[in-house]
């Protein structure tokens, strides 16, 4: 318009001024058009190179402040200057609207060169070796669930990472991610961010008040027996405890006095535990789940299990209700949010047998991405705890005995002087887990399940005593939970020790009377008995003499030898396993076993472990040691792998 105007103005002077020779006139009127264009463009071009100077130094940045920065912090927002005078007037809005033409023509030539992002994304403001983070999370995020397990893979096995790189997935990746990279071997714990900050404790409340009001909170409805018993034990208990601490004096006198073995435990702790085993029952029941979640449950329970840290009981605990929670996909939100996934991602990579396999639980029952199973209350998995490429062809199952467990009954020998009461006593004392260790690395294409289930000598010292659980009754429990847990769907090996035989036995025929277990019966390849009293067992007739028999408990007196139902149950499973060809396996004690101090007793004799099929191999040990190998090379073990790797080669081929 300048120029324009000029222009006019010269040709206006050119018609009204007198008359000059027309060639001077004319080269003086296109010098000075000449004069005011240059320096109109020299102009031009000065303004124009400071504005791409400007913008060039706006997009480039210190990189040693930005990593001192990001270290600071993880999470970025976008910064605005604070002075109004660069925010207004004309210079201001045309440095912005040609800042945003130049970052749209850098947007679309990296769309064209590179094109590594969907619409959502843009590489403008990403540096290269930060292009495989969000890669990742894009496609940790798609709708094809091959491509989203593979970028958990590829998350997991990325160590050479910054800190800020592993925060940023923490922050940014969805809870099938974040479960996934807990269940991955190798993930880096930076993933995990750690649990939210509890909310503060009511004034002049304590936990122990607390967890007494979400059990008093919880139904007392769809409860059996045991579940009534074990909560008003923990409500009379911990308010006796509460009044005591007001008084300032404990009393021993409630119905808590059975199971106060040691008058040296802290009350406080041991009405904790009381209450827990409560809340353990009621989260069998989906309905209870829903009210502890409601009640504030997951933030207490992980406020004790951060106070508990040196009382592995009360931690094992706390995550069997937390895994009793997940089997009801929708809490899985939240407790993903309330960081359950961060503690149980570091508790699973414990060295602690018994802390992994709780924890291992937990997320595979969270997990719903690579794991169609649900593993209930006492099912626990001990190879694989991670997600593996490995294919799973054949299922090793390990059922205990009598005062059993699912891990100390598997560990290794102890010294010759073990007895019942030492391992009652010791039970948080363990050496190692071989089915884990041993088996798993031996044949790693196998899935080995190890079952727990409450059993006693003695109704004294039963968890419970209005409960009276039978071989025929712990068997269909224990049926329904492997069976939820897959057991059935690939060819299996029964693995079990003294009563936990006869559960199998029980197990077997009462699969066959039903259609939908069938596939458990057709997939049984074979059994190992560790010295299962098929035919009885003298431990009732000591009963008189051993204090902890005093009252026998069901269970033994089921292993009498005079009883009815065990003779039905040898008779019916020896027809049973030879019409279907089962192999079978069976190893008996020689020595005798100390019960007590009183006496020694050889509690199953080589004549009742004698199933009538198999092999019958004695071994020089106890009762207690017969399913403890003293090392990997002892025959105990040796022997159990050869039939093992046997009886499954064909499938292990497939």
């Amino acid at each position: 318009m300048s120029l324009a105007a000029y222009c006019v103005i010269c040709c206006r002077r050119i018609g009204t001024s007198t008359r000059l020779p027309r060639s001077d006139t004319y080269w003086r009127d296109i010098r000075n058009i000449i004069k005011f264009t240059g320096s109109l463009i020299l102009g031009g071009s000065l303004f124009l190179t400071y504005e791409v100077l400007a913008l060039k130094k706006s997009l480039t940045l210190d990189t040693q402040v930005v990593e001192r920065e990001k270290m600071k912090s993880y999470i970025y927002v976008h910064t605005f200057s604070l002075d109004e005078r660069e925010n207004h007037g004309i210079a201001c809005q045309a440095r912005k609207e040609l800042h945003k033409a130049v970052r749209k023509v850098l947007a679309t030539s990296a769309k064209v060169l590179r094109n590594p992002f969907a619409d959502p994304f843009s590489t403008v403001d990403i540096e290269d070796h930060e292009c495989a983070v969000w890669l990742l999370l894009r496609k940790s995020k798609s709708n094809d669930i091959v491509a989203r397990l593979e970028a958990v893979q590829e998350m997991s096995e990325a160590h050479h990472w910054r800190d800020y790189q592993y925060r940023i997935i923490a922050q940014a990746c969805d809870s099938r991610t974040l479960i996934g990279l807990a269940r991955s071997k190798e993930s880096d714990l930076r993933f995990f961010l750690p649990p939210p900050p509890l909310p503060c404790l009511k004034e002049d409340s304590s936990t122990e008040e607390e967890l007494r009001q979400l059990l008093a909170s919880l139904p007392q409805t769809e409860l059996d027996e045991c579940i009534q018993y074990f909560t008003s034990l923990a409500l009379s208990e911990s308010s006796q405890s509460l009044a005591a601490q007001k008084g300032g004096l404990w009393c021993f006198g409630g119905n808590g006095l059975p199971y106060a073995e040691s008058f040296g435990e802290v009350p406080s702790a041991t009405v904790e535990m009381f209450c827990l085993e409560a809340i353990v029952k009621h989260s069998e029941i989906p309905t209870h789940c829903d009210k502890i979640e409601a009640n504030g449950g997951l933030q207490l329970l992980q406020r004790l299990y951060q106070l508990h840290k040196n009382c592995p009981k009360v931690q094992r605990n706390i995550m069997r209700i937390i895994g009793n929670m997940a089997l009801n996909e929708h809490l899985h939100s939240t407790i993903v949010r309330s960081g359950w996934v961060s503690i149980m991602a570091e508790a699973v990579k414990s060295h602690h047998i018994m802390e992994a396999s709780h924890a291992a639980r937990v997320l595979a029952n969270l997990d719903r991405e690579t794991v169609q199973e649900k593993y209930q209350d006492g099912v626990y998995v001990l190879h694989p705890q991670y997600r593996t490429s490995q294919p799973i062809k054949a299922d090793v199952l390990f059922i205990h005995g009598l005062m059993g467990a699912a891990f100390k009954t598997w560990r290794q020998q102890d010294s010759e002087q073990a007895n019942i009461e030492k391992a009652l006593e010791d039970e948080d004392k363990y050496t190692t887990c071989w089915p884990k260790t041993w088996l798993a690395k031996d044949c790693p294409a196998l899935r080995i399940i190890s079952v727990e289930y409450d059993t006693n000598l003695s109704d004294w010292r039963a968890r419970c005593p209005m409960e009276r659980k039978s071989i025929a009754f712990r068997s269909d429990e224990l049926l329904r939970k492997l069976r939820a847990a897959g057991v059935g769907d690939r060819p299996m090996i029964w693995i079990s020790h003294s009563m936990g035989g006869l559960l199998v036995k029980k197990m077997l025929l009462e699969a066959s009377k039903k259609p939908e277990m069938s596939t458990v019966i057709n997939n049984t390849r074979g059994i190992i008995f560790y010295s299962v009293p098929h035919h009885g067992s003298r431990l009732a007739e000591y009963s008189v003499h051993i204090r902890y028999l005093l009252f026998p408990s069901l269970e033994v007196k089921e292993l009498s030898k005079d009883s009815p139902a065990l003779k039905a149950l040898q008779d019916d499973f020896l027809e049973f396993a030879k019409d279907k060809n089962f192999q079978v396996l069976n190893f008996v004690e020689t020595l005798p076993t100390y019960i007590g101090s009183m006496i020694k007793l050889h509690v199953v004799p080589v004549e009742s472990a004698d199933l009538g099929i198999g092999d019958l191999i004695p071994v020089d040990v106890n009762h207690l040691n017969i399913c403890k190998p003293k090392k990997k090379d002892a025959f105990l073990y040796q022997r159990t792998l050869q039939f093992i790797c046997e009886t499954l080669a064909k499938d292990l081929e497939n």
